[in-house]
């Protein structure tokens, strides 16, 4: 009861002193003795002794704890710094103050917004090299249409500002290397459609061929831009274009077939008419050409039979166009002065067609060459058969001259003796340009035939033999005047000596009537010129170094005789004339 009542009253307050002051009462009232009390008691101090020490070990192992987060923190806020690589707006503990969970305190909502700006950067960088990776995939050609690639990995370590604007920079040019890229393929795209078009080709076949995001049903951020699209998007222009100047090529080819044929065989313009859209591009560039399907290949096809048809009916027409040719090839070489056998050249012609043995369009092309050459041939003999031209056109006014010099009624008031007078003063200018039109020729019919190892003829005669002879026979006839001008001189001084003899002078024979000159059609001189065409007569003999023609062309030695109407005044005529008694008529 005493017990109970003790304990009653300190359970208002217990301490371990009310406790040891009841565990007295109790050892007391049982009559414990002194050596168990002591060493209860040394029991219960080594009790309290192992509470306190746990509770110390605990409060240590707590503290550790703190002082660990403590550390921790202050590591993830500099390594949070460094990441961000920046000075932010948090506030930063300068100091270490205060108890460790005051300064956990101050250090947690630092960190709290450092984590913030950390995520919120992992995800702006998360985006960049998200999108650098989705370009890099597209250029590489790595990624399908519409495939996504995956969650980059960012480098946690380095979050600053510095490293998101080099990835920024870098995906700017990325983006521009995509749109150039986009803009190239468009391009590529247009040119294969326009190419496609004038060819005739199906555009949707080629174009996926290369890529299938090349298509129109698909948009336009979605297409291939990969270096591989590209280069086969080139081969395929490159080809496209290739095939489409083959085909204008062609096309032109067999236009100018059908224009050849269509001449030949004098075909109507309706009939021409059908293929004005194969022969509107006979002389366009490849460039020029834009009309779609103007290069398709049943366009060429059409244009082909077109060609064999015509050709199996120029063959029945062969002869037809044959001396057709050879007479255009007989006009050139007549118009060059250039003699051919052309009966000859029509009996071959005749004589190969019958036989089967030759081409149609082999004997065409043949004749074609020689219509070439004969024009280059007649090119390089122009300017001298122009300068021979006005030889003989100066040798006929030679010619009238002497004839109206002979006449002693040119002064006469008769009618059209005026246009004589001032033909006559046009005409000694002219002849007077003779000797220096002559040497001119000379000079440059050698120089024609030292370049082309032939001798020039003119109408089957040497040009030089004729101009040699032309210049013998000039000088003869010089000579000839010249005596002639002495025979009078010595005429008119016997006359003169007779009259003072005489003391009365003797009277005049009679004058023969004379015929009056008057203008002539060209090439038709009074002496009995013959026509235009220069000819040697061959029966005469020439004089010594003129020249002749071998049968090779080539010129020889022997100067044939001179051609009739170079001579005005034949050596009979000039001998009767002066031996009459009338006074040879002075040049006006």
């Amino acid at each position: 009861m005493a017990i109970t009542g003790c304990q009653n009253r300190l359970s208002g307050e217990t301490t371990c002193g009310s406790l040891l002051q009841q565990l007295q009462l109790i050892w007391d009232e049982v009559g414990e003795c002194e050596e168990e009390r002591d060493k209860m008691l040394l029991q219960l101090e080594q009790e309290c002794l192992d509470v306190y020490r746990r509770k110390v070990d605990q409060a240590s192992k707590s503290r550790a704890v703190l002082m660990q987060s403590l550390a921790d923190s202050k590591s993830e806020l500099a390594r949070l710094l460094s990441a961000l690589g920046e000075k932010t707006n948090v506030n930063i503990p300068e100091k270490s103050s205060g108890t460790i969970k005051e300064q956990l305190a101050a250090i947690a909502p630092a960190l709290e917004q450092l984590g913030k700006q950390k995520e919120e950067r992992i995800k702006e960088f998360a985006n960049v090299q998200l999108q650098i990776q989705q370009i890099c995939g597209e250029i590489a050609g790595n990624l399908k249409i519409g495939e996504q690639v995956g969650t980059p990995t960012v480098d946690e370590d380095d979050l600053s500002l510095k490293k998101l604007d080099e990835y920024h920079t870098k995906l700017q040019e990325l983006q521009k290397e995509k749109s150039d890229r986009l803009h190239k393929v468009l391009d590529f795209v247009s040119t294969v459609h326009d190419l496609c078009a004038v060819l005739g080709m199906d555009f949707y076949s080629t174009i996926t061929e290369v890529h299938p995001s090349l298509d129109d049903s698909v948009g336009v951020q979605s297409k291939s831009i990969s270096n591989d699209t590209l280069s086969k998007l080139a081969r395929t222009v490159v080809a496209l274009e290739e095939d489409k100047r083959m085909r204008l090529q062609k096309l032109q080819e067999l236009a100018a077939q059908l224009s050849d044929l269509w001449n030949l065989m004098g075909t109507s313009s309706e009939e021409r008419s059908l293929f004005d859209h194969v022969t509107c591009n006979m002389a366009a560039t490849v460039d020029e050409v834009t009309v779609p399907g103007s290069l398709a290949l049943d366009l060429i096809e059409q244009a082909e039979v077109e060609v064999e048809r015509l050709d199996q009916l120029k063959f029945s027409k062969m002869k037809e166009i044959a001396l057709k040719k050879q007479s255009e090839l007989e006009e050139i070489y007549a118009g060059a002065h250039i003699e051919i056998d052309s009966v000859a050249a029509q009996e071959k012609i005749m004589v190969l067609i019958d036989s089967g043995n030759v081409e149609p369009s082999e004997l065409i092309a043949d004749m074609d060459n020689q219509i070439l050459k004969a024009k280059e041939e007649a090119l390089s003999r122009k300017e001298i058969l122009e300068k021979v031209e006005r030889w003989m056109s100066a040798c006929e006014e030679e010619s009238w001259l002497e004839d109206y010099n002979r006449d002693e009624n040119r002064y006469s008031s008769s009618r059209g003796a005026h246009l004589n007078l001032k033909r006559a003063e046009k005409a000694r200018i002219l002849v007077n340009k003779i000797p220096a039109l002559v040497d001119t020729l000379v000079a440059k019919t050698r120089a024609w035939e030292e370049d082309h190892g032939l001798c020039f003829m003119y109408d089957g005669v040497p040009l030089l033999a004729m101009l040699d002879e032309y210049t013998v026979l000039r000088h003869e006839r010089e000579e000839e005047k010249r005596r002639l001008r002495d025979q009078k001189r010595l005429h008119e001084q016997l006359n003169t000596e007779q009259e003072s003899i005489f003391a009365k002078p003797s009277p005049n024979r009679p004058l023969a009537p004379k015929k009056v000159v008057g203008p002539r059609a060209n090439g038709a001189a009074s002496n009995g010129t013959p026509g235009r065409r220069l000819s040697l007569n061959t029966n005469q003999s020439g004089s010594n170094g003129a020249r002749s023609t071998s049968k090779d062309g080539k010129c020889g030695n022997t100067r044939p005789a001179a051609p009739a109407n170079f001579v005005a005044i034949g050596k009979e005529d000039a001998v009767s004339y002066v031996s009459s008694n009338d006074p040879v008529p002075a040049s006006p």
